[in-house]
Order: structure tokens, then sequence, then C-alpha cells
């Protein structure tokens, strides 16, 4: 039973390090990684006596976005998902307006404009020779398995675009689910059901349609099946936490637990905003949830020096920056040391709640949760 509770806390370790990223100073985040800086600075600097757009583009690249993912591009996972190939997911109009709007932790770069933008465009979308920290091969020698030519060239595809969601081994990631057990991929016999959705994405899940060309939907294919392949022959043959590995508590006790000592209720309606959440989540995704919910938002008041309050949702803060959308939608941020402000984090909660808990609370509270469909 203890094995379980590890491995949810485990899984939510990941949430928890890029909630931290997320309110850590840059400033702080460089200092902390001093060869870091430097590597981005190698890769950054322009030629000083003709710069052009590719070192214009390289040198914008290093200062905005190589800290969170990498110096060539390939992505800090599970954090950071890598940008190279990012063509193959968007246009340059809708990488703009994330450049300049931002999403989630990523702030947004309003000042990135004109030529700087143009080169950062045309930088994004160039081929790299550098060699992706992590390889196709190394991902498949870390099971044991030999990728045939046309799996390893999907290998590649993978890492850069689809491991950041479903795992370098394809076994389940930061949001994506488990694609060795997925019934769509043990069903399709031709590959053409995965390279449906591949092309045509699942919105509804937040999964992006990718361009990619037939052969490289065919070695994607390949690889993906290389890697149900490995998942069914490892020992024991486990894949993971299955659904009925989670229905092991006491559905009374949970929701006693629910209304009582756990404090959920403070929160948390069965009959609002948690209606129905086992039939939007399950398995480990739900207890993942239910310990930290990695996306839930903090609001914040800001108090400006006239007393006039304003308040939104926060987007942004380190000890000298904090900012918020307000219910326009639209960026606005202040010197620390000019204004005050209060951040209502509902996260908090869950994460003074890790030292409470029982393994029996976890599993009770589970099956409690689990019956709210």
């Amino acid at each position: 039973m203890k094995s379980f509770r590890y491995l949810a806390i485990l899984a939510t370790a990941t949430g928890l390090v890029a909630f931290q990223a997320a309110k850590s100073p840059v400033h702080a985040a460089f200092s902390a990684s001093p060869g870091r800086m430097n590597a981005s600075s190698q890769v950054a600097q322009p030629a000083a006596a003709n710069p052009t757009a590719d070192n214009i583009g390289a040198a914008s690249y290093a200062k905005h976005c190589a800290i969170c993912h990498g110096d060539h591009r390939e992505g800090i996972l599970p954090a950071f998902p890598p940008l190279v190939g990012i063509k193959h997911q968007m246009t340059d109009q809708q990488i703009t307006t994330l450049i300049h709007s931002g999403k989630g932790r990523m702030p947004g770069l309003p000042g990135v404009q004109n030529e700087e933008l143009a080169a950062l465009l045309q930088y994004l979308a160039s081929s790299t020779e550098i060699t992706p920290a992590v390889t196709a091969g190394a991902g498949a020698n870390r099971k044991g398995i030999q990728l045939t030519g046309e799996a390893a060239a999907g290998g590649a595809l993978f890492l850069q675009n689809c491991a950041f969601c479903h795992g370098r081994d394809a076994m389940g990631g930061e949001t994506g689910p488990d694609l060795t057990q997925s019934k769509l991929v043990l069903e399709d016999k031709d590959g053409s059901q995965i390279s449906g959705v591949v092309r045509e994405g699942r919105i509804e899940k937040k999964m992006p349609a990718f361009q990619f060309s037939s052969p490289e939907l065919v070695s994607l294919v390949a690889f993906i099946r290389a890697r149900v392949t490995a998942a069914a022959s490892m020992k024991g043959g486990r894949r993971g936490v299955a659904v009925s590995d989670l229905q092991t508590g006491n559905v009374e006790a949970g929701k006693k637990y629910f209304n009582g000592a756990g404090g959920c209720a403070k929160c948390h309606s069965p009959t609002g905003d948690l209606a129905g959440v086992a039939r939007r989540h399950e398995g480990l995704q739900l207890e993942e949830r239910m310990l930290y919910p990695r996306d839930a938002k903090s609001t914040v008041v800001v108090t400006l020096p006239s007393g006039e309050k304003i308040a939104g949702t926060l987007a942004y803060q380190d000890e000298f920056t904090v900012g918020l959308r307000d219910k326009d939608g639209s960026y606005r941020s202040w010197p620390t040391e000019r204004v005050k402000y209060k951040v209502d984090s509902p996260v908090d909660a869950h994460v003074e709640q890790f030292p409470k808990y029982t393994d029996d609370d976890i599993h009770n509270l589970m099956a409690y949760l689990q019956t709210l469909r």
C-alpha cells in the first residue's frame, strides 16, 4: 500500500518543481546556474562585426528562452518542452502570439518586436545539427531494446515533439497518457488511427495537431510500436500504475475525511467544482490532481501607492516584480518595492497537507473522489 503513496508523491514532485521554478526569480535562476548561463552566452553571442538575422535570432533566444527551453532548444524535461521542431506544431502567427502573451508559467514578451521578432522566428524554424541531450538510442537502450532505423528516426521526432507530455519512453509524462497502454494504439493495426490523431490533434485534451510528412508519421508509429513491445516485455509484465491499483480505499472513510480532517470541503464541493471529476480524470492522473493541482490559478490583489486596488490572476512573481492578468486579460506588472500585494494560492493548502496524509487517508480519499462521476 505504501508503494502507491510513494508513487503518487513522486508523480506530483514534477509539478511541485515546476511550480517552484515559476516562482523563482529569473536572476536567481541564472546566478544559481553559472554553467548554463555561460553555455547560453556561448551559443547566443552574435558576431559583433556583421550581425545577421541568424545570430540576432540566436541572441534573442538565449536572452529570453534558453533558461527554460535549453541552450539548443532541446527542452528541459519534464518541466519545459523542446522547441526543436516547433514549426511542426505552430504557425509563425501562433508562435508570435505565444511570445507576446505568454502561457501558463511562461511570461509574455511584448517587447520582442520587428527585426528581433522576425529573427527569433527564423531561428526557431531553423534546423539544428546539435545532437539533443537525449537521443532516440538513449531512450531505447534505457529499456534494453534496439530500434530499427525507421523507429529510431521516429524516436527523434517523438523526443522533440511528444516526450514532454507522453514521457521519453511513451509511458506517460507531464500531462499525456501512457501510450503503451492506449486502447487506440493497441487496436491500431496499420497506424492510420495514430497518424490521424497526430495530424488532427485532440483539442479538447489540449493536444495540438502536428504537421508531419507521411514518412515522418510512419517512423513515429514505428517508434510507438517499439515502445509498446518494450513495455509488454518488462519484467513482471507491469507497465505502470493501473486504475484498479488505486481503487483500494474505503469510500465512506474518504467522504468523512473530505468533509472533516482533510479540510477539502473548505474549498471544494462534490456537486460544484468536483462534480464529474472522476469522468474527466482517472487513476494516477486523478490522484496527482488530488495531491497537487498544478494548474490551479493563484490570484493577487495589488494596492497601488494611490490606494487603488487591482485584482487578477497571478501571472508573474519574483522578489522585484509582481504581474497579473486583469479581468480583461491584459498583463500588468509593478516593481514590488512600489506596491503592496497579497497572493492567494490555493495550491498551498495541498502542499501543507502532504505531511499530514496517512496511507489510508490517500486511498480512502481517492476511493471517494472516484465516485464523483
